[in-house]
């Protein structure tokens, strides 16, 4: 069996998060009353079991944003309670005039590797989460973003199509600085023309050598665990990338709405088959445990 690094997925206790403790909102993912609850490490092993999995990423679950330092804190005392996770995707506020005091409270934990602020916004309300658009271009986010080179961060990239030519010059901007794309970019338009707007974006992101794509999050916007859709958007991705800056993620448990664990693995395997060991090692295990230095 193939090893596998999660490099996306959350644990979470539901009274740290106000989008689990508030009312029920529209939301990307569709309805979410099964996971308004805590979802500690524990299960997440639980999930993992008999799949492959021997190292983990934590992503940053949106606390609120003057608690960024407790929640690295939280996941580092987990880790060092239970050996999972491995690395820390933190928060912080790149809006912020400079992100450095918040980096610097960071530095603390050490396995926080990157951070994410996430900068989707759409013309759907439904999916839009950044206060506006054009966030990538805005120069002080851009200064802050670039900042993440003097601690040897990565950043955890998120948007939409229409957003990405934006992606591609904030990249640029930033050449010591890894991006690793969330979601594979956000594909949620699956008509010809949404697909190939999409592709046409990934590939100009693929331009700058300091751009990776995390294949995670595909059942986001339909649903459900879809071996053919995962199968198109990894053919296509890899396509564009190359499977060395290309990586596996979970998303649990979001993706727990619809599927278990072995059954997205499954669907994973079965779409990367085709390509040969050297690329499937690469998507399931090389390419995380390098950008996130595991």
């Amino acid at each position: 069996m193939t090893e596998i690094v999660d490099g996306h997925h959350h644990i979470w206790r539901r009274a740290d998060l106000p989008w689990l403790t508030g009312p029920m909102q529209p939301r990307i993912f569709g309805p979410y009353e099964a996971i308004r609850r805590d979802y500690p490490i524990e299960e997440y092993l639980d999930d993992i079991k008999g799949t492959g999995v021997t190292r983990s990423v934590y992503v940053q679950t949106n606390w609120a944003n003057d608690r960024f330092e407790d929640e690295a804190a939280w996941v580092q005392q987990t880790a060092d309670e239970h050996g999972w996770p491995h690395a820390i995707v933190a928060y912080a506020n790149f809006a912020a005039d400079d992100v450095r005091p918040q980096l610097d409270r960071l530095t603390r934990y050490p396995l926080v590797r990157g951070v994410r602020m996430q900068l989707h916004w759409h013309e759907n309300p439904l999916y839009r989460f950044a206060a506006k658009p054009d966030l990538c271009i805005d120069p002080i986010v851009r200064r802050n973003v670039s900042r993440l080179a003097d601690y040897g961060w990565s950043f955890d990239l998120q948007l939409f199509t229409p957003q990405m030519p934006d992606g591609a010059l904030l990249a640029e901007s930033c050449p010591k600085v890894t991006f690793i794309l969330q979601h594979a970019g956000m594909l949620e338009d699956l008509s010809p023309a949404g697909r190939a707007a999409w592709r046409a974006g990934m590939a100009q992101l693929a331009t700058c050598p300091n751009v990776f794509s995390k294949l995670s999050g595909l059942g986001t916007f339909i649903h459900r665990n879809d071996p053919a859709h995962i199968a198109g958007v990894i053919t296509d991705t890899v396509a564009i990338f190359g499977a060395a800056r290309c990586l596996f993620g979970s998303n649990f448990p979001i993706e727990k709405l619809w599927t278990s664990y072995r059954e997205l693995t499954t669907g994973f395997r079965a779409a990367a088959a085709p390509l040969s060991a050297e690329q499937r090692d690469a998507i399931f295990r090389g390419t995380a445990t390098r950008v996130y230095r595991l």
